[in-house]
């Protein structure tokens, strides 16, 4: 015979939630009645207006709680149908929850603090003071929500210490502090989140077309495989019994290169596959995120979605085009001198797969000796009579007469030729990029110089550890120089003739190298002409 009226807050209009019996008698929910006193300067009685001084201490009315929760219980159990249950996962009707039933939420308030169902939100639709409450899409943790501090909600965003705050805080500790809304910051946070939704789908595509790049590369090393195969075939066919024992060793490494390529490959691609599974799962919550009403959340949430992604720098990792360049010619260095002509004729073969790996070679005038003087296209480099007027810069060289190129490579192949001509001093190979630029230099591996040098028209060295004298047969007009990044290679090449200088190799590359130039001393004038970087042509 308990009529709804009997339980109904007179504030909120809805059966009670926490009751509580302040001195005058009548009976208001717990945070009905401390928002009421929270925003009035003194504490009245809502129903009598009585007034109280001072401010009373209320606590929870336990009987009549049991007698408020047994009727919201009786009202759920005739008014609750099956589609309004909640479903795991979902925000539940708090009022609905005291009962031990659990009902899906239509709308959180952000005044109550409290989630309804479609009939417990019926006071908010109808009660003037209640329409001008805040209502959002359920979620949960309404408390999250109140300034731990004041107790008071969170509806501000500092700008200087990136935090949500309570106007409380706008008044006290951040009152010098640029301040905005959170709804403010939201909507400058989506447009935040759209530009990171581009560039989350850039990276993707970029990451898609390095995935289809490999795959090329594959099927592209996959036959050239097979052309080191038919080649070492038809060389050994005319080798002598002793050389065809060779022939299965070089098949053997070949087709552990090969291997060895597609391991490296699949790792990538997983790395690759992995990032865009992050990518897409980033931009996702992305895109739920933007349409979010929950400013709150979406302050809280976006740091961790916008957060650098763990990540190699894609752009720098490169793919080989040829497999296994230079292993044919590794093996026929053993092989007896009687052999020469197939020889020559397999080292022509690869030098231009090696030709094939040629770049565009600038040098740069920021690295260059005072002395140096450089042509208008970065492909000369010479000698000057008188020092050039310069910025001393860190990376200029200094006292030692030399200049590096503008790139530098972190990954891979490379070549590129130098004409010396009829030079009698000069330097070149390739450096680190962190070597010492001023004071004297010693050019060796150790240092992070890996060079060939003439001296005096006719001394020509190898500065390995300990450096070698070189004895050749011929002096080089031009002279190629071809870097392996991954395999530690680095190897010199007399380009007229065609013919192996040296090679530096187990070469431990950490960083960036960069191509080497030291046009070396006037030499009473007859070393004046400079060193040229030269086109290269692979089919001459």
């Amino acid at each position: 015979m308990l009529s709804e009226k009997q339980f109904q807050c007179s504030i909120c209009k809805q059966v009670f939630s926490e009751p509580v019996t302040i001195p005058c008698g009548h009976n208001f929910c717990h945070a009905c009645i401390q928002e009421t006193w929270d925003c009035d300067e003194l504490c009245q009685c809502p129903t009598c207006e009585r007034s109280f001084s001072p401010r009373p201490e209320l606590s929870i009315n336990t009987a009549f709680k049991e007698l408020a929760d047994t009727f919201k219980n009786m009202i759920v159990c005739t008014s609750a149908t099956p589609l309004s249950s909640a479903q795991p996962g979902e925000v539940v009707c708090d009022v609905c929850a005291t009962t031990s039933t659990q009902v899906r939420a239509l709308k959180s308030c952000l005044v109550c603090l409290t989630s309804y169902c479609d009939a417990h939100l019926e006071p908010h639709r109808k009660v003037s003071t209640l329409k001008q409450h805040r209502l959002l899409e359920p979620v949960k943790n309404l408390q999250d929500r109140m300034c731990k501090k004041h107790d008071k909600l969170l509806e501000m965003f500092c700008r200087d210490e990136q935090s949500c705050i309570c106007r409380f805080c706008m008044e006290t500790e951040h009152k010098d502090h640029q301040a905005v809304t959170i709804e403010v910051e939201s909507e400058q946070r989506k447009i935040q989140m759209m530009q990171t939704e581009d560039v989350f789908q850039r990276m993707t595509q970029e990451r898609l077309n390095k995935i289809d790049e490999i795959k090329s590369y594959l099927k592209l090393s996959m036959v050239n495989a097979d052309r080191e195969k038919r080649d070492s075939d038809r060389l050994f066919t005319s080798l002598i019994r002793c050389v065809q024992e060779r022939q299965s060793d070089i098949i053997t490494e070949i087709e552990d290169k090969q291997k060895a390529e597609e391991r490296r490959a699949a790792e990538v691609i997983d790395m690759l596959e992995e990032e865009i599974k992050e990518l897409k799962k980033r931009n996702g919550e992305l895109q739920e995120l933007k349409n979010t009403e929950d400013h709150l959340h979406l302050l809280q949430k976006l740091p961790l979605l916008t957060s650098p992604l763990p990540s190699r720098k894609w752009t720098e990792i490169t793919v080989h085009t040829e497999l296994c360049v230079g292993t044919v010619r590794k093996a026929l260095s053993k092989v007896d001198i009687t052999l020469k002509n197939e020889l020559d004729s397999l080292k022509k073969e690869e030098m231009k797969k090696m030709q094939k790996y040629a770049v565009d070679i600038v040098l740069d005038p920021d690295t260059a000796h005072p002395n140096i003087v450089l042509s208008a296209d970065g492909k000369q480099a010479g000698r000057a009579e008188l020092l050039h007027i310069v910025p001393d810069i860190p990376q200029r060289f200094d006292p030692v007469i030399c200049v590096l190129a503008k790139t530098g490579f972190l990954c891979g192949r490379f070549y590129f030729q130098v004409a010396v001509g009829t030079k009698t001093f000069w330097d070149l190979g390739v450096v680190k990029e962190s070597v010492n630029r001023k004071g004297m230099i010693t050019s060796k591996p150790e240092n992070g110089y890996w060079t060939v040098r003439l001296r005096d028209g006719e001394e020509y060295r190898a500065l390995d550890s300990p450096s070698v004298l070189l004895a050749l047969k011929e002096k080089p007009l031009t002279v190629g120089v071809y870097v392996d990044y991954e395999e530690g290679v680095v190897s010199f090449f007399n380009v007229e003739k065609q013919s192996h200088i040296y090679s530096f190799t187990s070469c431990l590359f950490s960083e960036r190298i960069f191509p080497f130039f030291s046009p070396g001393v006037s030499d009473e004038g007859k070393n004046m002409a400079p060193l040229v970087v030269t086109a290269v042509n692979p089919e001459s």
